[in-house]
């Protein structure tokens, strides 16, 4: 299980941070710029305008259900806040927030200007399958 985030991002690795604590030791958090992505069939576009959650099986998940399935992972009470991330009806509402957040990062706490990304139609396709 992996997160892959960006490290160029302030506000992506302070989050990035945050989610390493509370992972269970199988799971790992990385940068995209360390990672042959490639291997998880993803591209530079990709993982530039959304973070990613690669499941056990290789199936990867982007944004709002990349997010979801990382608290998922967490376990606890952000395993409940995960899953209610992922399913209808709050899922239809998570996905417009995490748009919002992914296009203002640069505005966030610790962030700075190399957090800033310029999101396209693109930025919205769906999860891939490793």
């Amino acid at each position: 299980m992996l997160l892959i985030f960006d490290g160029d991002c302030g506000f992506c690795t302070s989050s990035a941070e945050w989610v390493e604590r509370r992972l269970p030791d199988e799971a790992r958090v990385a940068p995209w710029q360390i990672l042959d992505l490639a291997e998880f069939g993803l591209t530079e576009h990709d993982v530039r305008t959304a973070a990613y959650w690669v499941d056990p099986t290789g199936q990867t998940y982007r944004g709002h259900r990349g997010i979801g399935r990382t608290l998922i992972a967490i376990g606890g009470v952000w395993s409940i806040v995960g899953r209610l991330i992922v399913t209808p009806p709050i899922s239809w509402v998570a996905r417009p927030v995490y748009a919002i957040i992914a296009k203002y990062r640069h505005l966030m706490p610790g962030a700075s200007d190399a957090c800033r990304v310029e999101l396209d139609s693109t930025a919205e396709r769906p999860d891939k399958s490793a």
